[in-house]
């Protein structure tokens, strides 16, 4: 086996692992609704799903005859839930009530 059928094979095992890893947030965000941490792991994992594309594209196989083209992520044009935002002074932003010195 080539080094490069054996990258294939990680990336496409990969590949599956993550599309059950949608596939089973999907059920928990139906079991669990839509809070907070239901929307960090889905975004979480859309972030592994980029970032796989990304390690696909510029792995050495990607420059191959017949490679397959990296998946295209659509972006939605509705504007971002603002809920995403509510714990941003745990994230080092600051508190809404504060101001600089």
């Amino acid at each position: 086996m080539s080094p490069h059928t054996s990258l294939h094979d990680d990336l496409t095992a990969a590949q599956r692992c993550l599309d059950e890893l949608t596939r089973t947030v999907a059920r928990l965000e139906n079991t669990l609704g839509s809070g907070l941490e239901v929307r960090r792991v889905r975004s979480d994992a859309e972030h592994l799903r980029e970032s796989l594309a990304l390690l696909r594209a510029a792995s050495p196989a990607a420059g191959a005859p017949g490679a397959a083209h990296p998946e295209m992520v659509t972006i939605p044009d509705k504007p971002y839930d603002h809920g995403l935002w509510s714990d941003v002074d745990d994230e080092g932003v600051g508190a809404k009530d504060r101001h600089a010195p």
